[in-house]
Order: structure tokens, then sequence, then C-alpha cells
């Protein structure tokens, strides 16, 4: 049997990673050169631009002189790009901001001339269900995917888009490793079997990989493989490699993609990798990334009711929000140089988003759930207090403050009055909420920042309970402030850790094992089954090449189980053990990809050093609870981020 295999040329750009972003921007200036001139002299048919126009604009911004190639190109369809503005972790981005990415993402595509698009999902961490339903709306109706898929074969239908599964992931370096042809070609032979085993009659081959340029000789590499695949077929499958592009492969297999249906989430991590620990890595980014996304959702919510003036400074901010949220960003695995700048960028965004509302909130005389005055208000309570003017004066451009405009500003937060309606009590040395049991536990970590690095035996801490007085608990790992309104109970916690390597957890005890959660994916809720008797400490591998099986899980905003749930700002992760429901709190570690991981047997990346990832520094966890069936978490949600607009 003949088997067509389309290739592709691609290279996989992580905008910052384990270098920093002008770093890898520097390469990407040499990487992209080589490929313009081989589309101009004919050398290569096409190339296909990773999915994401970001890296384009990076390279233009330097290359100015180069957009009109590009968009020759384009025009010939010799170059996609597009439609998304970052390749963002599908997990840690809400709705809004992943429409926003395509937006973005598709109007610079456009303009480009780009009229061809796939859902391009190639390296993300695992696939959320909803992903499909958004690129549909956008008009998009192929997707590439890898990690998390299983056994499922290469051609499937995901909640109704085309897709294909990388079988052999979109790492395809071969052409430029130091072999010789004959043994590139055993090797690619070696390959393609495994991907025909589930594919039709048609396969797609990535060639590339992260931040790799195309082999000078690439077509005469691959006509000489083929000439050596035709000589050693020994079995009823010949192999024939066509370097085109992927939209022809979507063609030529559209049949195929109909046979198997898939309509729920891809994380299953028996074939490969999906570092579910970066879901918990660097927490300080996630708790970011989900003010940032809520304030400045507000801010455009606003600034559209009130005339849309704001309207390219939100689309800025909305860019700066995504450059965070590509997946090697917002998940915590790059340098502690990488992710300082994260942090600039968060700041930028938080500033911006907090002046559109300040500057509405004057100019419409409407109240906000937090503000500064000079003044005490009713049903508002005090936050804090800083030395400082006016936002009045601050905000009048024909004013600016003197010495004398200076006094004591209230940062003050809406508090009315309300009777609580949850039981809470500590009681011999425990914290009881209804019928859970709360406590806090931390375990030892010996992984990185893409897997916890679970240690067998470990039974972990517990925290001891000391006291509880004046809404404040203390306990031998912190104190913690609790909060009561009439149907939730926040809880904000405040720690200097001094400690290295650990997981720390929120654990909650209900009264039955727990099967199955529900939590918040893109705006909406699904449903994730659990064997509550499984232990991860019990099946750490002992052979290369497998990630251990886990009961951890990525969650946004909202988890719940047994009419219990959980609301949180910027706690993204969580775990099912036995009846008890665990938050993470702090997952600390010191390397990117440690090679003695317990819980992955294979290095997932460069084992650097990154100690701020050790978060040796003020952390804050804040978390709120009740007692509510999953179909009403928006109602919670709003308590907690309550809508401006």
């Amino acid at each position: 049997m003949k088997k067509q295999v389309i290739a592709y040329l691609h290279t996989h750009w992580d905008r910052e990673w384990y270098r920093e972003f002008e770093v890898f921007r520097l390469r990407l200036l040499r990487v992209f050169d080589n490929v313009l001139d081989m589309l101009e002299n004919n050398k290569i048919p096409s190339f296909y631009f990773d999915g994401q126009v970001s890296a384009l604009l990076d390279y233009l911004e330097i290359r100015p002189e180069k957009e009109g190639l590009v968009r020759k190109f384009i025009a010939e369809k010799k170059l996609y790009i597009g439609p998304c503005y970052t390749l963002v972790d599908e997990f840690l981005t809400d709705k809004t901001v992943f429409e926003k990415n395509l937006e973005i993402g598709l109007k610079i595509s456009k303009d480009f001339g780009c009229t061809d698009f796939i859902g391009y999902l190639a390296d993300t961490f695992g696939h959320s269900q909803n992903i499909p339903k958004i690129f549909k709306d956008f008009g998009i109706n192929k997707c590439v995917v890898w990690r998390g898929c299983g056994d499922i074969p290469s051609e499937f239908t995901f909640n109704g888009i085309s897709t294909v599964n990388l079988i052999r992931g979109y790492f395809m370096d071969i052409f430029s490793a130091s072999m010789t042809i004959e043994q590139k070609a055993e090797w690619l032979k070696g390959n393609l079997d495994k991907i025909a085993e589930k594919s039709g009659n048609y396969i797609l081959l990535p060639i590339g990989a992260d931040h790799l340029g195309v082999e000078p000789d690439i077509t005469e590499q691959i006509k000489k493989v083929n000439k050596i695949l035709k000589q050693v077929q020994n079995d009823d499958t010949e192999y024939d490699i066509k370097l085109s592009n992927p939209f022809e492969y979507f063609e030529l297999a559209k049949d195929n993609f109909k046979q198997f249906e898939w309509n729920d989430e891809l994380r299953d991590n028996s074939k490969t990798f999906i570092l579910q620990g970066s879901y918990s890595a660097r927490l300080k980014l996630k708790q970011y990334n989900v003010k940032c996304t809520y304030l400045l959702e507000q801010a455009d919510k606003l600034q559209k009711k009130y005339g849309e003036e704001y309207n390219s400074i939100i689309e800025y901010a909305y860019k700066l929000l995504l450059k965070n949220q590509a997946h090697d960003g917002i998940c915590g695995c790059s340098t502690d140089l990488v992710h300082r700048e994260n942090i600039t960028r968060y700041e930028k965004i938080i500033q911006i988003a907090n002046t559109i509302i300040e500057e509405l909130r004057l100019k419409y005389n409407f109240k906000t759930p937090i503000m500064e005055s000079k003044d005490l208000l009713p049903e508002y309570k005090v936050i804090s207090k800083h030395f400082g003017v006016e936002n009045s004066l601050l905000y009048d451009t024909q004013k600016i403050p003197i010495t004398e405009d200076f006094t004591d500003i209230y940062t003050l937060k809406y508090s009315p009055a309300v009777k609580p309606q949850i039981n809470f009590e500590i009681k011999n040395g425990k914290i009881r909420i209804g019928n859970v049991e709360m406590e806090f536990v931390r375990f030892k970590d010996e992984g990185d920042t893409y897997n916890f690095g679970a240690v067998a035996d470990d039974i972990g801490e517990k925290a001891e309970i000391y006291s509880f007085k004046n809404n404040i608990i203390k306990t031998s790992f912190f104190d913690i402030q609790v909060e009561q309104n009439e149907e939730l109970i926040n809880f904000k916690i405040e720690w200097d850790n001094k400690l290295k390597n650990k997981l720390w957890q929120v654990k909650f005890n209900l009264k039955s094992p727990i099967t199955e959660t529900y939590s918040e994916d893109l705006n909406s809720i699904i449903k994730r089954e659990f064997d509550p008797n499984y232990d991860m400490r019990e099946h750490l591998p002992k052979v290369r090449g497998i990630e251990v099986k886990t009961n951890f899980a990525p969650m946004q905003r909202y988890v719940g189980t047994q009419g219990f749930g959980v609301i949180t700002k910027g706690l993204t992760e969580y775990e099912v053990k036995g009846k008890s429901l665990l938050i993470t709190l702090l997952r600390s570690t010191g390397v990117i990809s440690n090679p003695k991981n317990p819980s992955r047997s294979t290095p997932a990346g460069p084992p650097i050093e990154v100690p701020e990832a050790q978060q040796l520094e003020i952390n804050f966890a804040e978390f709120s609870v009740g007692f509510f069936e999953p179909e009403n978490y928006q109602k919670y949600i709003d308590i907690v981020f309550p809508q401006i607009a």
C-alpha cells in the first residue's frame, strides 16, 4: 500500500522560554531571513509560521524592509501565518481572552493577505474541549493537536472540527541531525510506520522544531530519502514524501476525519507528556493573570458602554496579556528574567485597566467595588491607607497636584453588612465549614516547573491550628484572614515563604469519596471523573519516557463537588485524593527541567536553575468557599469578581 506523506516546513517559535525574548528574537532574524531567501530563490515551496502572528511582527519590527516580500509570499500561498496572535495555554486562559487572541490574530493575518487558517495547537500542554467551539465561531474548521491525545487516530473530529493528531509530535529535526542520509531514511521510516498505524492513506509530517532554521539542502535531502525508502521497502507500505503544506493534507484526507469522533478534553498523558505541574508553577503569575483578565474585561465593557474611546489602548493591553499567556510564559517554565518581564507586562495592564475604569468613573459618576477616597463612604470598609492625592486631581488634565494637595487617601472595598448563612467554627484544633473539614498541608516536591515531583511514601505535614481571634486563624504554617458574607466565606493568606521544594495545599474533607468534579474551563463548566483511590506515589515511573498519571487537574476560577464549591483568585490547580479536594496554594521548585524528577522519567526541557521559582518571598493566596451546585457557579463568581459595567 502506498502512503502519500505530505511534509511541511515550520519552526515552533516560543517568543521566550529558556532564553529571553530579545535573545530569541535575534535568532529569529537569522532563521526567518533564511526562510525568505529560500522562498525567493524557489528552494522550498512554502513555510508554515507556527499558527501565530506575534513572531512575524517581532521580526518585522527589526526588518521593516522585508514586509513587502512577506506580503508577496502570503499572496502566493508560499507563507502561511495566523490565526492566533500568540500560542496561549488552553487551560489558563479564559474565553474572552482566547477570543481576543483570535480576533486580533485574524485581523492582522487578513491584513497581510492570508486567507487559509488552521487552529494550530502543536505544543500546548493538553487541549480544552471548548477550544474547537471557539474556532468554529471564527470560521476555522481545521485543527492540529499533539499532547494529551492518548491512543486516538491521527485523523479525527474534535468537537465538530477536522483535527489531526501529530502521532510523533511536531518535533522533527532529523534533517538537521549529524547522520548519514541512509540513517535519516531509516529513522524516518520507523516514525512513518508508527504514524501510518493510526492514519489513512495520507500522512502529515512536520519538518522543524523549536527555534530551528530550515536546512539549505532540504529539498535534495528529501529526494534522496525518497529514493532510499523506495529501495528498502520490505513490507506492504510504500512511502513517498512530498514537500507541501498542511492545507493540501487536509484536503486529501478530508474523508478520514469523520471515522472517529472525540468530544471530551485531551489530557491523556499515556503517550505524550502534558507537563501538568505547569498549572501551579510560579502561582504568582497565575494570580496576576486572573487579576489582569478581570480588570481588562471590566475596563473594556465600561468603555464600550460609554462610547469606545479607549479601543486602541484596550487592544494594546490585550496584546500585552496575550504575550504573557504564551504557554512557556503563563505556565511558569521559563527563565527568571523572562518571568520578571511577564510581571512588568502584568503591572502595565493593571495600570491601563485601572486608569480607564477610574477616568470613566470620575466622568460618569458611578461606584466601583474598590475605590480610593479621602473620605470614608457608607457600606465601604477600609482596606488600606496611604499618603497621596485625590484621583479627581490626578486625572484632570488641566491640573497638576501640588504639595498642599497631599493627604491621607483610603482604599475602600464595598462591604455591606450581611448575616452569614454558613456555619463556620474552629473547635478542638479543627476548622469546620458546615459539614466540611478544612486543613492545610504541604509535601516534598523534587520536581521542576513542568511537573510536581512526588516523593514515594511522603505523608506530608499538617498545619496545627493555634487560635481564632479577630477573624484571624493562627496556624503553624501561616495566619489566615477570614471574612464572611451572606453566602461565601473568604480566606486570605499572606506569608513569607522560607521553604524550598514544597507543595502547599488547602484540603477540604468531604462526606464521600470524590468520583467527579465540576470546574471552570473557558468560562463554562466541565465535568471530570476520578478514581479517588488512585495514588500517584504508588505509580512513579521506573523506565524512561513516562510521565506519571495524577489526580491533579487545571481549573480557572471555580471547582466544586458534592454541592461544595471553591472560587479562587488565581489558584489554578486542584487534586482529588479519597474524600478530599485539595487546592494548590504554592508550589516551589528551582529548575526548569529536573532530569531526576521522580514523576517524569525523561527531561522535558533544559536543566536551567531558576531560583526565583522557589518563590522565597511574600506570597498570597485567596479563595472563597460555599455550598452551591455547578449550574449556579456564575452567581458566586460575580460575588468574588463583581461586574462593574
